[in-house]
């Protein structure tokens, strides 16, 4: 943090990012920035900055020119603020030029005046958005083998990750589990930082960085020190678990609550990872954090970066894509750095995508084909699934079922207390009834808030010297989906109110009571626990999860459509193992724990930074552009049973609530490691096509100037006319031609072109097949035509079939369709 005024800021004062007009280094050539006209801004093959081939350059920047910049920056602001108050907390010089500065609104509106400033934005806030999925991908007899198995596995590669911190204890993220020689990589030049919570020695050679940011969270008032470490040390466990995902150790065993759930891997064990923290438990964090934890990664030299975050609002202004966190992706994209992003977890509605530029990888979740279920079986035969990682009730028999309610110690105390049946507390229920039976506890919304625990019922249990614990619904929980939960006893939840009504049914109809006092005289219902510590295995996966992001893609704050398909690919995101940090309390009930489950997007983004390290790893030369399209256009269409994958479309009933996906709910298709590394054809893009479709926004050249410090030329493109593995036109009046360019990077190959016909919509592609030799590239030329008036998006895809085996895939979406001049319907 940067200090450049001394007194406390006004009780107004709010953080503002603030971009210069001024080229940042990453844009910055040998002392003359790079001027665009309209003879270099070109698309297909020409004006490519990072072509296919080319190597990843980290440049030796000029240090002048950084100390320049931010002597510039700190020179502005004393002269526009002369005598004021504010406070400067970062400079921005290598992806963007600028500043986050704590200043009043006024003195932003003084800085906005000036002409060197380009943009002034007010700081917006983020949020955080495996023993089995190596297995159901496919890495250990596919993608592993071709690195030469798992002790190989993405080495060399630096995954960098945004996001909470990292456990630097865990063993997932030692590096003397090899034998091998294990090296920094020399293009690597990020530092350790060492604090009381993150002491040296922290970082070795698997973690080899770690920083924190944190500044726009402290000049709010809100950073908590006891909470939140000022430090890269994880106190959430979200960022443990992520960077295990992508990156671990290879065969950590999983221990929780005492039993072995099998061994975890990364999906690329051999990768490097290097930490920038920038948010945090207690608050999650800011964009001017994220973008100091962005700009310093791409200074560090990391080859991917993974952010398992996405931010809280829509960005405003004319599109989308201008916001500080996507423009500063955009410069690391054009140094050569592979961005993946989770989609968001505000499924299942239509464009609730959170994740929106063509230059970041959006990765949505899926389910994969893992199931934990526990079994109860009542004494009347019937059976009842549940979930709970615990085992079974002893010697297979069965035990006397007692509620909470019925076991009071004070029969005066009100039944209808929701607290008491929770059992959440030992010294309201009666060991003496409860001792050696099934203990039954009520699931209410209070779990649902972390006011009630299942930690606590089970101690409650145990002090209650209870053999087991069973947890019906409360029928007030409408809709909440379960992760399975650890339990030192045996024990599960009913994840129903349904199945919930014939457990009560049932042990109601049990009990035995006197006919005057109506008091309970004995207790008639059993019932035995089958265990849940093994897993079950089903063909029906990959499906999209309900909570998964869906597009289209939102250009605007109007929700205007882009021409760009989003999400990109979906991968596993539910219920997976990943490590944990010793001290995280974001899941109450993997507390203590070195291991836990948990789902959402966010762990969907990181099974892709790893396989994307696997890529790189093979092709080091592959730019983001090529390795985005080596994942999309070899990701799987069909489930383990060979039919359609499915979209869960209810947050009530998902699994009820189902029908086939689309590449809105899950953009190219299942993440298919093996194939990924063996594309056979490349859809290239380069910085400057994204420069030039950013130009195609009506009235977007100076905010491109702004951010980029280059200026449009006369050539523009539309979302759709960037040489992506996708298609979608937002609006397809009457005719459209868009190309696509193909790069061969296999043996010489004939390839046969096929394509599925879209609803109101004619599509013919020439060539209808070619030869191509390896390192050659071919246009592909697709004409859509309107045959019908209608807003009911269509869906197809282009496929490119090898005589050597290679497939592309190329999904197309067409939205809204007019096929004459007339009023569209």
């Amino acid at each position: 943090m940067e200090v450049l005024c001394q007194e406390d800021a006004a009780a107004d004062a709010a953080v503002y990012i603030v971009t210069l007009r001024q080229a940042p280094a990453a844009h910055y050539y040998g002392g003359d920035e790079m001027k665009w006209g309209s003879n270099e801004l070109g698309h297909g093959n020409q004006g490519r900055l990072n072509t296919l081939n080319k190597p990843r350059d980290i440049p030796s920047f000029d240090r002048h020119y950084i100390s320049y910049l931010i002597r510039h920056q700190n020179s502005l602001l004393r002269r526009v603020l002369k005598g004021e108050n504010y406070l400067k907390l970062y400079s921005y010089h290598y992806l963007i030029n600028g500043f986050a500065v704590l200043v009043t609104p006024q003195q932003a509106e003084k800085l906005s005046r000036r002409q060197e400033v380009a943009n002034v934005i007010l700081d917006f806030s983020v949020r955080t958005a495996t023993t089995h999925t190596p297995e159901f991908l496919g890495l250990p007899r596919g993608a592993w083998v071709k690195e030469g198995g798992p002790k190989f596995a993405g080495e060399g590669v630096v995954i960098g990750f945004i996001d909470t911190g990292i456990d630097p204890t865990h063993p997932s993220f030692s590096d003397d589990l090899s034998d091998l020689s294990y090296p920094i990589p020399a293009h690597y030049s990020g530092i350790c930082e060492v604090t009381k919570d993150f002491p040296s020695g922290s970082c070795n050679r698997k973690l080899i960085g770690a920083r924190h940011f944190a500044a726009s969270a402290i000049t709010r008032g809100i950073f908590n020190t006891t909470e939140d470490y000022a430090s890269p040390f994880d106190a959430d466990g979200h960022g443990t678990h992520t960077a295990s995902i992508a990156a671990g150790n290879h065969n950590v065993p999983v221990i929780v609550a005492g039993h072995h759930f099998g061994n975890s891997s990364g999906m690329a064990p051999r990768a490097h990872i290097s930490v920038y923290k920038a948010l945090y438990k207690s608050f999650g964090g800011f964009a001017a954090d994220v973008v100091a934890a962005i700009d310093q990664a791409a200074q560090d030299g990391v080859d991917i970066i993974n952010l398992s975050i996405t931010p809280n609002r829509r960005p405003p202004g004319l599109a989308t894509f201008f916001n500080p966190i996507d423009m500063a992706l955009l410069s690391a994209v054009k140094t050569g750095i592979f961005v993946v992003q989770a989609s968001g977890n505000t499924g299942p509605s239509p464009k609730s995508i959170s994740s929106f530029s063509p230059w970041i990888f959006t990765v949505g979740a899926a389910s994969h084909d893992r199931l934990y279920k526990n079994t109860l079986v009542l004494g009347n035969n019937v059976t009842i699934s549940g979930v709970g990682l615990a085992s079974r009730t002893p010697k297979d028999r069965m035990y006397t079922l007692i509620a909470a309610i019925h076991a009071l110690n004070n029969e005066r105390m009100n039944q209808n207390d929701m607290y008491l049946g929770e059992c959440q507390d030992p010294s309201h229920l009666n060991e003496d009834i409860v001792r050696g039976n099934l203990l039954i506890c009520s699931y209410t919304v209070r779990f649902v808030f972390g006011i009630a625990t299942v930690k606590q019922a089970l101690q409650t249990a145990k002090n209650l010297s209870a053999i087991g614990v069973i947890f019906y619904m409360d029928p007030f929980v409408i809709g909440y989906q379960l992760n399975p939960t650890p339990m030192s006893m045996p024990g599960l939840i009913i994840s129903s109110p349904e199945d919930s009504k014939i457990l009560l049914r049932y042990y109601n109809s049990s009990l035995v009571r006197d006919e005057l006092s109506k008091k309970i005289i004995k207790f008639g219902g059993v019932a035995r626990i089958l265990g849940g510590l093994k897993p079950n295995y089903h063909n029906f996966a990959p499906k999209v999860m309900y909570y998964s992001a869906r597009g289209p893609d939102p250009e605007d704050g109007s929700l205007d459509d882009a021409d760009i398909m989003k999400p990109n690919l979906i991968a596993p995101g539910n219920f997976i193992w990943g490590a944990w940090s010793t001290l995280a309390t974001d899941s109450v009930e993997f507390e203590g724990e070195k291991f836990a489950m948990i789902s959402g997007t966010s762990m969907a983004a990181p099974h892709v930074a790893g396989l994307a390290a696997l890529i790189k790893h093979k092709y080091p030369r592959f730019s983001p552009s090529a390795i985005a399209s080596a994942l999309s256009t070899t990701a799987s269409l069909y489930d383990k049973q060979g039919g359609p994958i499915m979209a869960q479309r209810a947050y009530n009933n998902p699994d009820l609530n189902q029908s086939p996906a689309t590449p809105f709910d899950m953009g190219s298709g299942f993440a298919n490691a093996t194939a990924a590394l063996n594309p056979g054809l490349i859809f290239d893009s380069s910085f400057g096509d994204f420069l030039s479709f950013l130009c195609g926004i009506n009235g977007s050249s100076l905010i491109v100037l702004n951010y980029t410090g280059h200026s449009c030329g006369l050539s523009t493109m539309t979302g759709a006319d960037l040489n992506l593995p996708s298609i979608t036109i937002a609006v397809l009046n009457q005719t459209r031609t868009i190309q696509r360019t193909v790069t061969s990077i296999a043996a010489n190959e004939t390839y046969s072109v096929r394509w599925s016909p879209l609803f109101g919509v004619s599509v013919t592609v020439t060539p209808a097949s070619f030869f191509i030799v390896k390192g050659q590239r071919q246009i592909l030329t697709v004409v859509f035509k309107a045959t019908i008036n209608s807003s009911v998006t269509s869906f197809g895809k282009i496929g490119l079939y090898g005589s050597s085996g290679h497939v592309s895939n190329i999904p197309l979406s067409v939205i809204l369709k007019i096929s004459s001049n007339g009023t569209k319907s």
